[in-house]
């Protein structure tokens, strides 16, 4: 079964918006982790892994807009 474009269009955003406020967030206040702050590591493990959501998001993003986009194309 494939996915469906939007779906990762959507998925894609969600990650984008969740790893760019929780990085900004971080850097405002090294101590407000947010959602990750169970992990070991501390601030830079923190960041890294906000940066890794981010950039996850970005392409998972890119992807299903490229799906989108063709699928418009094709139907017309």
């Amino acid at each position: 079964m494939r996915a469906h474009p939007v779906t990762g269009l959507i998925a894609g955003m969600v990650l984008l918006v969740l790893g760019a406020q929780g990085g900004i967030r971080l850097l405002a206040d090294h101590a407000d982790a947010g959602l990750i702050g169970r992990l070991p590591g501390g601030f830079p493990v923190w960041l890294s892994c906000y940066g890794v959501l981010t950039l996850a998001g970005v392409l998972l993003a890119g992807w299903g807009s490229r799906g989108v986009k063709q699928a418009e194309d094709r139907d017309g």
